[in-house]
């Protein structure tokens, strides 16, 4: 039989017997039911960053993909003009295929 391995404590793991509550943010009642992928408390920016990301590839993709005039996005989004242009300048339009 093998001896257990001394691995290094992770620098990120909870204490051992300590309750923690699970009390959830003003997006949900409990951490464990949250609808974003990661916490709004450790993504910087926060849950508007987050949404503002998806929110930004829809707005690409509305204008590069299915080539809608600006005006129409900025409609369709309830968004200024100079919003749309500035969510087009986050999201990197995608490269070129070569020949």
């Amino acid at each position: 039989m093998s001896e257990p391995l001394d691995l290094p404590a992770r620098c990120d793991a909870l204490p051992e017997h300590t309750e923690y509550a699970d009390t959830g943010c003003d997006l949900a009642p409990s951490c464990l039911n949250c609808p974003l992928p990661r916490c709004k408390y450790d993504s910087p920016g926060g849950a508007a960053a987050m949404l503002r990301t998806s929110r930004d590839a829809a707005i690409a993709d509305a204008v590069r993909r299915r080539n809608l005039p600006i005006d129409d996005v900025a409609a369709m989004f309830g968004l200024s003009r100079r919003s749309v242009f500035r969510a087009l300048r986050r999201i990197p339009p995608p490269p070129s295929p070569r020949p």
